[in-house]
């Protein structure tokens, strides 16, 4: 048994998340910042990858206080528990999102991971270990579901990590807001980076359930159609 798994991404018009010096851009307005405390709020937990920590040192925290009085009420942290996939363990110990607001942290890494970088992180938080040169994203879902009760996770990027994601087939819902610019460059990152898919068999196929207008752009979610084992 997983969560469920929704992705969340803004990009541009031409499909990319930020400049090709990877750094922070802003891509949709106030309209999207409220969507997406709000979803970030209605969520168990919210994962990103070690590159998104080391460019934009996110604290993935709930910034309305009615929302975080929402979450409070119902008997749960004020925050989601907040994952990181770091296969080699270079997340630093004063990262914001390992400092910045309440609830659990847990950096999921490697075999690969240097023993003492993994007894560091564990001294500031917890820690889950699964593959060998990189993160087996299916048995750290599961242990999520098993062991801490995640039922709906929100990736939040980057494109590597939702890349992988969906190659493994465990993402569910993706929820794309489209803004209105061109970034531009063949080295931008886009939401899927990675090698890619070579053949259209092995494409990962979408059927849209939703489109709204949205801070001059367009909000879209798509449900990933799952292919079923042979």
């Amino acid at each position: 048994m997983r969560p469920f798994v929704f992705v969340n991404v803004a990009m541009s018009a031409d499909g990319k998340i930020s400049t090709r010096e990877r750094r922070q851009v802003r891509i949709s307005g106030r309209e999207d910042y409220l969507r997406v405390d709000r979803i970030k709020a209605e969520s168990d937990a919210i994962m990103v990858g070690i590159g998104t920590v080391l460019a934009d040192n996110p604290s993935l925290t709930v910034k309305s206080p009615e929302l975080r009085k929402m979450r409070a009420e119902a008997g749960k942290d004020e925050d989601p528990i907040r994952i990181v996939v770091d296969s080699s363990g270079r997340t630093p110990c004063d990262a914001d999102i390992l400092r910045k607001g309440t609830g659990k942290r847990i950096i999921a890494v490697s075999g690969r991971a240097p023993p003492a970088r993994v007894r560091e992180l564990k001294r500031h938080t917890s820690v889950i270990v699964a593959g060998e040169s990189d993160v087996d994203l299916a048995e750290v879902l599961r242990v999520l579901y098993e062991r801490d009760g995640v039922r709906r996770l929100m990736v939040e990027g980057g494109g590597t990590l939702i890349a992988s994601m969906l190659s493994s087939g465990l993402v569910d819902e993706l929820q794309t807001f489209i803004g209105a610019m061109v970034i531009g460059g063949e080295d931008a990152p886009t939401p899927a980076d990675g090698p890619g898919f070579l053949h259209e068999p092995d494409f990962v196929r979408l059927r849209l359930i939703d489109i709204e207008r949205i801070d001059g752009g367009a909000l879209l979610r798509w449900q990933v159609e799952h292919q079923e084992a042979a």
